[in-house]
């Protein structure tokens, strides 16, 4: 085990070493510190992860306890944002700044870098419906962005395995979300803000009102109403940063400037397009084989000089985001101590995603997949020669000619997504003799409506250019009418069903010496129901874009248990077990033990070891299929030999591009199988600091994974019909071959993956009299080992860039950390957070060679040094980022609250990931080189918020 703490920031080592911490570990907001913690009343909760009520809140499972107060002190306004920042979220995380993400507009957190599909997410210790567009078209999730933020009560982080009490899907851990059950009164909150470099304002109001209180009265009622708005924050606003740059010719490499010449486009695209005619004599290197408009480049030195670049203005780091959220809950005291709890919601979430508009393509459209249910993959829509005519407008070479621009005219792309969850869940509580029951029931559903903006019908565009009548004006200055038969505006709906009906029975069975022995057992029943079609328009290969599609019903019935034995007043043994069955694929059963050890007062050891499963979706052996692309090559035929290769066999836009995947499911994938084992201590050795240490270990096998993505995989491409390409040389002619339109991939059970870390965490509460207090938190995960397992392989990825193929490729640092330090004297507190991510490689060894050097990376990911010279070896490593949110109160009397918060208060920068192809995309090709999912603090820049809290 090998703790390094060589780069961390000052400011956590001085309060490690200043013996405040000495003993440092896990809890900066524990189930310790809720209800009751100061007034010595014992009460008897259910803690995440049991079913059974107890006293001590610390279970043999490490839970972390985020609170409503404790979210506010934050700084943010979104659950997405609070649980961005925890320190075990890891590798697979889905950001909304991804604007390329299969599931658009949403947001899904990973526990221990497993993805988002090994995380459970429940509201009120009950499932939710998916997210109806999976992560990479495969990984199930729910979207936490859509929760909302002034309902939440506390937030439990489970940080183990806990498929024996909740089932599927809570391989990595668990997180529950426990909304407020009751409220009395009327409470109004306010809050405004922005951020220092421009973009990102925020609008967050919340209104609750609630009648009755259930001990008195015998019942409550209450709602919340939430309105956020957030603006989008472009790449424009950020220009000058050194992580937002485009030219790298200084360091040796390429000048990926949309618009720029270079070693990779000696033909670039422009802000307003240029004709070239690809047969006249000399090529590329001839100037009156180009044609310039007015307005535009100014003529073909120019071009060359590089005087025709622009700054990208669709390139977008945050998007605009939008959320209502409705909240009503009712609880009834009925007759013999029953009780009703009925709790129903309608959340909206709205996300705009913008990007580059579509190009002109470049001499020849290869067309698009056609994929849907029951098509067999073909291409749809092949150009074999897009040109326009030798007599169309300003075309002065001629001849036909390409067009190397961006429709403009029409508009970036824009992805529209608006997302609906429902849910409707009633609890009736109450005692049958010795039994405390509990019945459950409840629908939940998802939907989404994305509605497209700029996406181009290469076919209709293509038929505008040679209109001998009207043709279309690549300058601009077409009418509506015609732009919108070029790029309709189309809507796809999806959505996604899952209900539920819970039956639950706990009673105490003996005494023991340490307490009383206690079981529960219950049934469930789980039926989903997932119907998420693409567009028409996509899935019909009419228009190119994400056709992702997935249909499939699961029906699941299980049966579990769970034994509480405080065999002696100093050790507690739990035992659980599940037993599942799905109409799918069979059985699975997923057993769970736990032992907690207390030899004294101020020490307490405890562990865990248990099995879990993640059964198969229905992305993977139903009804589903994607296209997808994750890989550069040069094809084999058309760029035998590279693009320094024979001209004239050698096609230059095929030396380096991105083949089209074809994903297909599987009907006889098993589950995935996991095992997971911690370890760990308590120690309180004063009051008012409790302290933990918890290792970890999980390994899943069986992995589904798509074929793709295994090292050595070797795909079958499907070609096309032959047709003319014109060749290095200048000259063009129709290939033996026609050109890779895509690959099919299946999904295997084939990888297996084992994760093993500590987690540190320790609070402490000073108190200073006339001084007021001060509170010290520290929670640190350290990742020991991070194996991918493949066809044999062993591959070690903690602290590297890789597994690269999931979600994002968001990065693997071994270190996260968070201090918090606060303070309050009387109605004034004060609360500063350091959020610190660890540096980490842009190795990925798992890639089958395109990622197992730096200089492949480099050169291989996203093009900043693809000409081959000397790299800059300071970005082999992505350097290490510490950000700080401070948060300030002032209680001006019993109902108002004043509230201020600076986000990123020292306006720290994103490091450069010149690895990930998560970062927004550039009209040149390329990627921002910086990383969303671990650094998107730095890109949005210090943010200012100030609001109110009224109540009465």
């Amino acid at each position: 085990m090998n703790l390094k703490l060589k780069s961390m920031p000052l400011a956590v080592l001085q309060v490690v070493a200043s013996g405040a911490l000495s003993a440092a570990v896990v809890f900066p907001a524990s189930a310790q510190q809720s209800q009751g913690a100061d007034s010595g009343e014992v009460q008897r909760v259910v803690v995440t992860g049991s079913y059974i009520s107890r006293a001590d809140k610390e279970t043999p499972s490490p839970v972390q306890v985020l609170t409503a107060d404790d979210l506010k002190k934050t700084g943010y306004t979104s659950v997405s944002e609070a649980l961005r920042d925890i320190t075990a979220n890891g590798q697979g995380t889905i950001s909304q700044s991804f604007n390329r993400a299969f599931a658009g507009g949403a947001s899904g957190i990973s526990l221990r870098g497993l993805t988002v599909g090994a995380t459970l997410v429940l509201i009120d210790g009950h499932r939710m419906a998916p997210y109806p567009l999976s992560d990479d078209g495969q990984r199930s999730f729910v979207d936490i962005s859509n929760i909302p933020f002034d309902a939440i009560e506390r937030i439990d982080i489970l940080k183990d395995s806990a498929s024996a009490a909740y089932g599927s899907d809570a391989i990595a851990g668990v997180v529950n979300v426990i909304l407020k059950k009751e409220y009395k009164g009327t409470a109004l909150s306010a809050e405004g803000g922005g951020t220092q470099a421009g973009g990102g304002r925020t609008v967050h109001v919340t209104a609750t009102h609630g009648i009755g209180d259930v001990e008195a009265d015998g019942y409550n009622v209450f709602g919340t109403i939430e309105y956020r708005k957030q603006d989008p924050i472009m790449l424009t606003q950020r220009a000058g940063k050194d992580w937002a740059k485009t030219n790298w010719t200084s360091e040796g490499g390429i000048d990926l400037t949309p618009g720029a010449v270079n070693a990779i486009t000696p033909l670039p695209r422009t802000y307003q397009p240029y004709l070239y005619n690809p047969a006249g004599a000399g090529g590329a290197g001839n100037a009156a084989n180009y044609a310039f408009y007015s307005g535009g480049c100014a003529n073909y030195a120019a071009l060359q000089a590089n005087q025709c670049t622009f700054v990208d203005p669709w390139a977008q780091l945050q998007p605009k985001t939008e959320n209502i959220n409705v909240l009503a809950g009712f609880t009834k005291k009925l007759s013999d101590g029953w009780q009703l709890n009925v709790k129903a919601s309608m959340l909206e979430s709205k996300d705009s995603v913008e990007s580059t508009p579509v190009a002109y393509p470049p001499g020849s459209y290869v067309g698009n997949t056609s994929i849907g249910p029951g098509i067999i993959p073909h291409q749809v829509g092949v150009i074999s020669s897009f040109l326009v005519p030798a007599n169309y407008p300003g075309n002065t070479t001629g001849a036909p000619a390409r067009v190397y621009g961006y429709l403009t005219d029409i508009g970036a792309r824009i992805n529209d997504v608006d997302s609906k969850s429902y849910r409707l869940v009633a609890e009736l509580t109450g005692n049958i003799g010795a039994w405390d029951v509990a019945a459950y029931a409840g629908y939940t559903k998802v939907e989404t409506e994305q509605t497209y903006h700029g996406y181009v019908d290469r076919q209709a565009l293509y038929n505008a250019l040679n209109d001998p009548a009207n043709p279309y004006k690549i300058t601009g200055g077409n009418s509506a009418d015609v732009n919108a038969k070029i790029a309709p505006v189309f809507s796809g709906k999806q959505n996604d069903e899952l209900d539920f009906v819970d039956l639950r029975g706990t009673r105490t069975l003996t005494a023991l010496p340490g307490g009383d022995l206690a079981i529960s057992v219950g049934g469930t029943y789980i039926q989903k129901k997932l119907n998420a079609p693409a567009a028409d328009q996509l899935s019909s290969g009419l228009i190119n874009g994400n056709a992702a599609f997935v249909i499939g019903e699961e029906k699941n019935a299980a049966a579990y248990f769970e034994l509480v034995a405080p065999v002696l007043k100093t050790l507690e043994l739990d035992l659980s077990g599940r037993y599942d069955h799905f109409d799918t694929y069979g059985s699975s059963s997923t057993p769970k033990i736990g032992a907690k050890w207390s030899p004294s007062e101020m020490v307490t050891f405890r562990g865990t070891y248990g099995k879990g499963f993640r059964a198969p979706n229905a992305a993977e052996n139903g009804t589903a299929g994607s296209t997808f692309s994750y890989n550069t090559i040069a094809d084999p035929v058309l760029c035998a030999n590279g693009p320094k290769g024979d001209p004239a066999k050698t096609v230059p836009q095929y030396c380096s591009f991105s083949p089209a995947y074809v994903q297909v499911t599987t009907k006889d994938l098993q589950p995935e199988k996991s095992k997971s084992g911690s370890f760990g201590m308590i120690l309180e050795p004063v009051k008012g600091w409790s302290t933990t240490i918890d290792y970890y270990s999980i390994k899943i096998d069986n992995q589904i994974v798509t074929e793709a993505s295994l090292p050595g995989y070797d795909p079958q491409y499907v070609r096309g019909t032959p047709i003319p390409l014109t060749y290095a040389d200048g000259h063009t002619e129709t290939p033996s071959v026609g050109p890779i339109l895509y690959a099919n991939s299946g999904y295997v059970n084939a990888n297996s993956t084992k994760t093993t870390g500590v987690d540190l965490n320790s609070s402490y509460r000073f108190k200073m009299g006339e001084y007021g207090n001060l509170k010290v938190g520290l929670d640190w995960t350290h990742m020991i080992s991070y194996t991918l397992t493949a066809n044999g392989q062993d591959y070690q990825l903690a602290g590297t860039h890789g597994p690269t193929v999931i979600s994002g490729d968001t990065g693997n640092p071994k270190n996260r950390a968070q201090l918090t330090l606060g303070y309050d004297k009387g109605p004034f507190n004060a609360t500063a957070t350091v959020n610190w991510i660890d540096s980490y490689s842009v190795l990925d060894p798992s890639t089958g060679g395109a990622n197992d050097t730096c200089e492949d990376s480099l050169q291989n990911s996203n093009n900043y040094f693809a000409n081959g010279n000397n790299y800059p070896t300071h970005y082999c490593r992505v350097s290490s980022f510490t950000s700080t949110n401070l948060n300030m109160a002032y209680k001006v009397n019993k109902n108002l609250t004043i509230r201020g918060s600076i986000v990123n208060l020292f306006d720290r920068q994103p490091p450069i990931d010149a690895q990930t192809y998560g970062g927004t995309s550039i009209a040149s090709g390329t990627n921002a080189p910086y990383n969303p999912s671990l650094h998107q603090t730095g890109a949005v820049g210090r943010f200012f918020s100030l609001g109110a809290n009224y109540t009465f």
